[in-house]
């Protein structure tokens, strides 16, 4: 491919060149011509970035690790985001072992601030249960004035001893924090509170939103509430029922600043007989948005909570509540609540959601908020409706679909054999300029062969490998197996071909 050249060469022509490439080894041939054609001429920390990214993203990992050593060599200005960026294309490339290495060579870069890159490490470590790894990474360079902000990285650690049920050392690493110059956060109590809950550690949790008290609620936000609702749950599901309450009071009084004639309203006699659990839990939780004083910030807390637990009916009662007062529920709301929906199978209201109560409130859905519909409905079987989405997003101020919404809605047609289809699909990803991952290339293909369809197969194969991505033995295997009438043959070419996709 012949490029042309401009006179004078700068930076961002470059990365501009190579982000317009298909091929991510046309882009890589160009990235390394630039420097022979203009002797000038040097690469600097976002040309950099944009080819890390390009080579990551399409599955070129060697080329990409080649490329990362340039940069050390080349001793150039880079922001942390590159390091962040390479850390996950190893991790997904099952190459953990890569990523922890590349952050301890961080020092020979050109970068002052590790920040970004060391959290994403520590997200890689405990997503892929390397705990201890984490928590000596994590010891061996917390310290360091290369990592600004820690906060982030303690409740990340507290997250994950929490969900392996060790609340008791996500306590002990809350009690740490000071040590470490930092205070916790909103994030980091609602951490540990529902760790130290869902353990029955109920006094420690009791302890605990006192200290919440007068460190972080001292104005009464309403966004405390999903925290203080966690404590008062977890006591009426042990039957404590008369120390809920007791805690309710002080919270309303200390941690929500509720004035007195709203504390003052509350009937919570029924309470107090403990019988009913789940509609005690819920004249408590009713009386937490009630009893504080009304805000964007206390409903949306209180929605989102519920919603994440999928009590979608009490959710949409503090939804209707929120209007009542005046207030509309917001994109993260309507987000929680779709989400909500899909977990529970019930697509069809999801799909309300968007056609019929958003449009009641004034609010336009967003491509993040119509991908999780498009995702529920592809899991219910119904990637045919589906499609039909992509010609409403555009009407929409500002909707466009992008590439998570043509990978979802391709995943779900090949799940359900709809390989024609998903064709079409593709051919318009491919006139946005962008594509499908490898993995959803190789099923396209294996289902055309299946369905007999050998030229649509060969013409994706083509397109597949002209973007540098590299079809599995398995694509080879279905194309041949479809074209050739003896098995016999078929094997012989299968192994042909395999050769030569080794080379």
């Amino acid at each position: 491919m012949s490029v042309k050249w401009p006179r004078f060469l700068i930076p961002t022509q470059v990365s501009q060149m190579i982000r317009n490439q298909k091929n991510p080894l046309t882009a890589l041939k160009i990235f390394n011509e630039a420097k022979s054609k203009f002797p000038n001429y040097h690469h600097n920390g976002p040309v950099y970035a944009t080819m890390i990214n390009v080579l990551g993203s399409s599955g070129r990992i060697a080329e990409m690790r080649e490329v990362i050593d340039q940069m050390k060599e080349d001793s150039c200005q880079c922001k942390d985001s590159v390091f962040s960026s390479a850390m996950k294309m190893y991790a997904k490339a099952g190459l953990v072992d890569e990523a922890v290495s590349l952050f301890k060579t961080l020092p020979q870069f050109n970068c002052v601030n590790w920040t970004g890159s060391f959290n994403t490490l520590l997200r890689i470590l405990v997503k892929e249960s390397k705990l201890k790894l984490a928590c000596r990474l994590f010891l061996e360079n917390s310290s360091g004035w290369e990592v600004n902000s820690r906060i982030g990285s303690l409740n990340l650690l507290m997250d994950a001893l929490c969900q392996i049920h060790r609340s008791d050392l996500a306590l002990h690493v809350f009690q740490e924090m000071r040590y470490q110059c930092c205070n916790p956060d909103r994030e980091s109590y609602r951490i540990l509170m529902r760790g130290l809950c869902d353990d029955g550690r109920l006094h420690e949790a009791t302890h605990l939103l006192y200290s919440m008290f007068w460190r972080i609620s001292q104005k009464g936000s309403g966004e405390d509430i999903a925290v203080y609702r966690t404590l008062l749950d977890a006591l009426c599901d042990n039957g404590q029922v008369e120390e809920a309450l007791e805690i309710l009071g002080k919270v309303l009084k200390k941690g929500l600043r509720a004035p007195n004639r709203c504390r003052g309203r509350l009937d919570l006699s029924y309470c107090r007989n403990g019988e009913d659990i789940e509609r005690t839990k819920g004249l408590i939780n009713e009386a937490l948005v009630r009893g504080a004083i009304p805000s964007i910030a206390s409903y949306s807390a209180m929605a989102d909570d519920l919603y994440s637990e999928c009590k979608i009916g009490e959710a949409d009662q503090v939804l209707d509540e929120m209007r009542e007062r005046g207030f509309k529920p917001t994109l993260l709301i309507y987000e929680a609540k779709t989400a909500a929906l899909c977990r529970c199978s019930k697509v069809e209201e999801a799909v309300k959601v968007i056609e019929e109560e958003m449009v009641k409130d004034g609010c336009v859905p967003t491509v993040r908020l119509y991908n999780i519909v498009l995702k529920g409905l592809c899991h219910e079987g119904k990637s045919a409706f589906a499609v039909g989405y992509l010609e409403k997003m555009p009407k929409q101020v500002g909707c466009v679909a992008d590439k998570e919404t043509y990978s979802i809605l391709m995943d779900g047609l090949c799940c359900e054999g709809r390989f024609v289809e998903a064709s079409g699909i593709l051919e318009k990803m491919i006139i946005r300029s962008s594509s499908p991952g490898v993995e959803t290339y190789n099923t396209l293909i294996r289902g055309l062969c299946l369905m007999g369809r050998q030229y649509d197969a060969v013409i994706w194969l083509e397109e597949m490998v002209s973007q540098g991505k590299l079809p599995a033995v398995s694509v080879w295997d279905s194309l041949v197996a479809s074209v050739c009438t003896n098995m016999t043959e078929a094997g012989v070419c299968s192994e042909t071909l395999e050769k030569l996709c080794s080379c």
